[in-house]
């Protein structure tokens, strides 16, 4: 992030700062008010953060390159219900013969 992006990053995270503040004289310490409050506080923290760690090079921003010979495909057809014959439930303790 160039010194003119996080200018202007610290200076929209100002004037949302601002925004909050207004809007917390206008409805006083709502729950939504008070949300807002600590969204602002996290992008403000985020942003001294971002500001304090090294950039990433060009080649490893953007999407991930999938390697299509990695993709196997899943197929949308029922399973065989066999294949959980002797499957327990996660949570639930498992059925061992027992009947609910």
């Amino acid at each position: 992030m160039s010194n003119r992006e996080m200018s202007e990053l610290r200076s929209t995270i100002s004037r949302l700062k601002q925004c909050v503040g207004d809007l917390r004289t206008r409805y006083g310490e709502t729950p939504a008010v008070h949300r807002l409050a600590n969204d602002v506080e996290r992008l403000d923290i985020d942003a001294v953060e971002l500001d304090e760690c090294a950039a990433v090079p060009a080649q490893g921003r953007g999407a991930p390159i999938i390697d299509r010979s990695e993709v196997v495909p899943v197929p949308d057809t029922p399973y065989d219900p066999s294949l959980w014959d002797d499957a327990d439930d996660e949570g639930v303790g498992g059925y061992h013969g027992h009947r609910l």
